[in-house]
């Protein structure tokens, strides 16, 4: 580990909801809420105005309705995301050569490569750190000047204490963790900031009295182990002494994205190994929109009691990252392996990553058919059964032009109309206007590039 805080990590602010707020001056400081709106949907980021109701990614977007009525319900846009995305790596390339990207909105960046680093090691060690920060500082305000949109950043000796730093600073700020602070800045937090640690681990540790990451660290090595395993509890115990000595690598090559759980006790219950499955199943796809990325191939990982693994996958006919879909394909697979001896560890898959992201192949057709109604003044609610023609889909937030009135965007759309709302990026809330679904005037578009320099949510 290195004893100056020049790894970076930068996490743009509800970055898809933000992109929305930005494009659509109506939506500015209201809450929004972007995912699957289909009845089986899911929440892929919420504005922080409907956090405050509770909502939040990988949320079951019926929870999300029930929790925030008035949101704004938005289909996602991904190329205009990733439009965005690629603006911000371009200022993070001009950092530094080494940048590693982890997703469309969070990077790790090595501020010691390139011209910036040389200009840091010419600092006198005492102005060492307020060189650091002005540099983050520097990279936040390009940001909000590119796109209007706002970023968190953690400052930071190792990759592991970036991260946290950042997602401490949210929203809209940025913590810089002094060398020989590490134990002081990570020791009061709680168990589930550290990699790795999910309810179930949490649950574990807070039975034998560990609930901070300080007493993860007074735990000791020999008693994590013990109680989480070799391989978990080596790992626990360096994050919670603040040992990371990973390199950021630049143009990772991801070949594929997978989760998977060992069992403690062997599952011999049909029924709860269907469910596992099914929930590894959804925790893969949410990395996968996560990393804006899809994959043709699901691919199902189970060890059995005997130690023997077995793979089983199937190829699907394009690229996805809807959770429904890796879910059901996930489900035929396990329903092919026997599994009455009893299953140590399962895992899901998915393979033949593709640089794009289709929100939905099989589920969204239908379900955008069904349509999403509202009123002129709300967010959409839901709209009568039954599909709408299939040239005339409308969804919530995308973008269209009308022959008289010029871009906007659709707020919902049943009953055999749909209900645009007038306005650009940059501008005034515009009118709303209703029309038939099959309006030769209204049209499909590209989105309009986002006006930089206006932040998307108001401090």
């Amino acid at each position: 580990m290195r004893n100056t805080p020049t790894i970076l990590h930068l996490d743009m602010d509800a970055f898809f909801a933000a992109v929305e707020q930005a494009a659509k001056p109506s939506l500015r400081g209201k809450p929004v809420v972007v995912g699957g709106l289909g009845p089986r949907g899911v929440v892929s980021t919420a504005s922080y105005e409907a956090r405050v109701y509770g909502v939040h990614s990988a949320m079951a977007m019926a929870l999300a309705r029930r929790l925030c009525p008035n949101a704004a319900y938005l289909t996602p846009r991904f190329g205009l995301y990733r439009q965005v995305s690629d603006t911000v790596m371009a200022l993070l390339h001009e950092l530094s050569p080494l940048v590693e990207p982890l997703s469309l909105d969070e990077a790790f960046v090595d501020l010691d490569a390139g011209e910036c680093g040389e200009r840091l090691r010419a600092l006198p060690e005492s102005e060492l750190l307020a060189g650091v920060r002005q540099v983050a500082e520097r990279l936040r305000a390009d940001i909000t000047a590119a796109t209007g949109l706002t970023a968190s950043v953690g400052l930071a000796s190792s990759k592991l204490l970036a991260k946290i730093g950042s997602d401490a600073a949210k929203p809209d700020g940025l913590v810089l963790i002094e060398p020989g602070t590490e134990q002081d800045f990570l020791g009061p937090k709680t168990v589930r900031t550290l990699w790795g640690v999910g309810p179930a681990t949490a649950e574990q540790l807070r039975r034998a009295g560990i609930s901070t990451v300080a007493e993860v660290a007074e735990a000791g090595e020999a008693e994590l182990v013990r109680l989480l395993g070799k391989a978990h509890g080596a790992s626990l115990y360096a994050m919670a002494t603040g040992q990371d000595d990973r390199p950021v690598v630049a143009d990772r090559d991801v070949k594929s994205i997978s989760v998977e759980d060992t069992f403690d006790v062997d599952l011999t219950d049909r029924v709860r190994v269907r469910a596992e499955v099914g929930r590894l199943a959804d925790r893969c796809a949410q990395r996968l929109r996560s990393a804006g990325r899809s994959g043709r191939t699901v691919v199902l990982k189970v060890r059995r009691y005997d130690f023997t693994t077995l793979t089983r996958s199937e190829t699907l006919r394009a690229p996805t990252d809807d959770p429904v879909v890796v879910k059901e394909t996930a489900g035929r697979l396990i329903e092919a392996v026997d599994t009455t001896g009893g299953v140590r560890l399962l895992g899901v898959g998915v393979a033949g990553l593709a640089d794009f992201t289709q929100e939905d192949l099989f589920a969204q057709v239908h379900e955008d058919a069904r349509g999403e109604a509202e009123s002129p003044d709300t967010a959409p609610v839901r709209s009568e059964p039954g599909p709408q023609p299939v040239a005339h889909l409308w969804r919530p937030g995308q973008d269209v032009t009308h022959a008289e009135y010029g871009p906007g965007w659709v707020q919902g759309s049943g009953v055999g109309r749909v209900t645009v709302r007038f306005e650009v990026p940059g501008g005034e809330p515009g009118r709303v206007r209703t029309f038939a679904v099959d309006d030769p005037l209204l049209a499909p578009s590209e989105p309009l590039p986002l006006v930089p320099g206006r932040p998307a949510e108001p401090p």
